[in-house]
């Protein structure tokens, strides 16, 4: 008598198991999205609070009042290489300082600006700005364009 046995799964078992692990990643993935973009804007808003210190440490150690740019920033010491070169956690960073005429005064403004919105793959949903008063103000982001200026909503410090 030859009597074989066959253990396994079966095509319908195998389905089934594929339909739930396919059911858990729709449910998952985007929670795992959502959670990116907020990490994205907590390293942005710690990163602006990080170019507020390092513009006033450079007008008081320059000597003259003025601010920098993120080169002048990183040349002295007071950002890291990644943060100098504009881009970080998802989002574009610039720093525009700027002077007006006599009697001068000295003047900045640091943008945070998300790299991609509006899709799925949206690395932020908020802009931000600061300038010398120190408090970082955001806005709803419909495109990448940066704020030109320091209005909008304040965050808490």
């Amino acid at each position: 008598m030859n009597t074989q046995r066959q253990d396994g799964f079966s095509l319908i078992e195998l389905l089934i198991v594929v339909a739930i692990i396919g059911i858990i990643a729709a449910i998952a993935i985007p929670n795992l999205l959502a959670s990116k973009r907020a990490a994205n804007e907590g390293s942005a808003i710690a990163t602006a609070r990080t170019l507020t210190s390092a513009e006033a440490t450079f007008a008081a150690t320059n000597g003259t009042g003025a601010y920098g740019n993120l080169g002048a920033l990183n040349g002295q010491g007071l950002v890291d290489a990644t943060l100098a070169s504009g881009s970080k956690s998802g989002y574009t960073f610039v720093a525009t300082p700027a002077a007006s005429a006599a009697p001068v005064v000295y003047s900045y403004l640091t943008t945070a600006t998300p790299q991609s919105v509006g899709t799925v793959t949206a690395t932020g949903t908020r802009k931000f700005a600061s300038d010398a008063t120190g408090v970082i103000y955001y806005v709803a982001a419909a495109d990448t364009t940066p704020m030109a200026s320091a209005t909008g909503s304040a965050i808490g410090n």
